[in-house]
């Protein structure tokens, strides 16, 4: 439902002026922007780039500890879910994962291809082995991870805590004491939307190019900024009306449509294409990249340079972390109902299991038309771009035409998917004082909305480095690492100062009595009647004591 909580004008303001005169120094100052952004990312990732592997894979141990133990059985907030099971996996996947995935999920083994991890050899058969594994390695459990563990802590924060604000600001407030309202509150709301501008910018701006490439190859339309705009705007249209009408009317329908509609996809590429050699490449990438995973969490080349690890795996980390926060705004919305375990396996799995069929579908197809000899994916990769090879690709399966014409419906419906859902995180950031049940106002989601459109296009039209635009959002991730250890710490200390003394069977109680919108302290004296041993009455969770 909708509220009137008032909209904060200051940092609306104070981001929108800092968003433009990010893009202006980037449009005046290309060169400039473009050597100093490079040499703090090798600055950040040969300084950090280690910490940031361990804290990811140290991630993954705990949502997979969290998921496993009592605490699991912990439900978000009272009442039934919001929303069925599947359509709530759905989006966040569409939430999580931006329309660039389809590009990544054709190509990016060819780019493992010529430069493998692991002191493997470029261009040899174990770099082949290697590439599509590399692929469920950066899109798999680790990146899931990072995404689970902030949505719960930011759920546990606003469900079971039932602080108000879902901002980081917000939660850090809850955690160190620092006012939301103040100065620390204030840079970490503005550093939060200068990010969300930046990543969704590159997204929308890449989309846009390899659409209207497709549409060129397709229709024989110019590629030119014109057609570029129109791309935008139809796209803009799609998810501000979505945004407009809100997760349940929008969101809802549009992330449904995309993810049917790629898993749809890639299954019919599945059974026209190479199907034996993409099954056997499928599960043989998935068995190296359990079998190395912990290697491929922690390889840090002490031996050599380490340029792999910092270019993808540091990068894909930094990038994620900074995706992290608008993510666990939307997952903390429309998990209300939950249980911690739930949310983690959807995360997990569905994330993880979706990524993996897409990708190994696709990307096999596309190896074994290299092996075949049919398209020389990296040479063309090198030479004339990886849109080039994608539509080469989709081109020569059975009626190419029409898959390449549904692959680029499929990423404007996945960017405009995407686009909705970071346009609620940031109009949630923005609005001071969100309780438990509220949404930011519709006219407020479709400023945001106008606003995330304006900013590619100009970027669009400025001609600025997109490079350069992607490397300063993964930047930004250092700081946000430091802000989410914070939020870990905080979660982690409600959650054993709540439950730690509660017997499972007493949390699994209270876990269906909350199921059941029930009040929670009858239900304990129900439950402490029960046959099962009687606690002490510091056993109930000082949240809702």
């Amino acid at each position: 439902m909708s509220n009137n909580n008032k909209k904060d004008v200051f940092l609306i303001s104070t981001s929108l002026i800092a968003v433009l005169a990010t893009v202006a120094g980037l449009a005046f100052f290309p060169q400039q922007a473009e050597t100093t952004a490079n040499m703090l990312f090798e600055l950040a990732s040969r300084t950090f780039g280690t910490s940031v592997q361990v804290f990811v894979f140290c991630c993954a141990l705990v949502v997979l500890y969290i998921a496993f133990s009592k605490y699991g059985n912990i439900r978000l907030g009272n009442g039934k879910a919001e929303y069925p099971t599947v359509t709530w996996v759905f989006m966040f996947i569409c939430a999580g994962m931006g329309s660039s995935t389809l590009y990544w999920g054709v190509m990016e083994w060819a780019y493992y291809y010529q430069t493998p991890g692991l002191n493997i050899a470029a261009g040899s058969r174990e770099a082949l082995d290697y590439s599509v594994s590399y692929s469920f390695f950066h899109w798999g459990i680790s990146a899931w991870s990072l995404y689970a563990l902030s949505s719960l802590a930011m759920a546990y924060h606003f469900h079971v805590r039932k602080k108000s604000g879902l901002s980081l600001s917000s939660v850090i407030e809850a955690v160190t004491g620092f006012k939301a309202q103040g100065p620390v509150g204030r840079i970490v709301d503005l550093v939060f939307l200068l990010t969300m501008f930046g990543a969704l910018t590159v997204s929308l701006v890449l989309t846009a190019s390899t659409l209207t490439r497709g549409l060129s190859a397709l229709t024989g339309m110019p590629d030119t900024f014109t057609t570029q705009l129109m791309v935008i705007g139809v796209v803009a249209v799609v998810f501000s009306l979505s945004s407009y009408i809100g997760i349940a009317s929008g969101m809802q329908r549009l992330s449904k449509m995309v993810c049917i509609g790629a898993l749809v996809f890639a299954g019919v590429v599945l059974l026209v294409g190479p199907t034996q050699f993409i099954i056997n490449n499928t599960a043989n990438s998935i068995g190296l990249m359990m079998q190395n995973y912990v290697h491929m969490s922690l390889f840090t080349d002490p031996q050599g340079d380490g340029a792999f690890t910092r270019n993808w795996t540091v990068f894909y980390w930094l990038w994620w972390v900074s995706y992290a926060p608008g993510v666990a705004m939307f997952v903390t919305r429309v998990s209300k109902g939950r249980k911690m375990k739930e949310v983690v396996a959807a995360m997990l799995m569905g994330g993880s299991f979706g990524c993996w069929f897409f990708f190994g579908t696709l990307e096999s197809y596309s190896m074994h038309q290299f092996m075949s000899g049919a398209i020389d994916v990296p040479r063309i990769l090198t030479e004339q771009g990886g849109e080039t090879a994608v539509e080469m690709l989709l081109s020569a399966l059975p009626f190419g035409q029409i898959f390449l014409g549904v692959y680029l419906f499929i990423m404007a419906v996945f960017c405009a998917s995407h686009m909705d859902a970071a346009a609620y995180a940031v109009a949630a950031t923005s609005t001071r004082n969100m309780q438990e049940g509220q949404d930011p106002s519709p006219t407020h989601r479709l400023f945001w909305c106008i606003a995330l459109t304006l900013v590619p296009l100009a970027m669009l039209f400025a001609k600025v480095s997109l490079s350069t635009m992607k490397t300063a959002v993964v930047l930004t991730a250092i700081p946000f690492m430091v802000i989410l250890l914070t939020k870990i710490y905080g979660f982690l200390k409600w959650m054993f100062e709540d439950y730690s003394a509660m017997p499972a069977y007493l949390i699994e109680e209270e876990a269906v009595s909350r199921g059941n919108d029930l009040d929670y302290v009858a239900a304990f004296e129900v439950a402490a009647h029960s046959p099962a041993p009687k606690v002490e009455a510091k056993a109930v969770p000082a949240a809702l004591s």
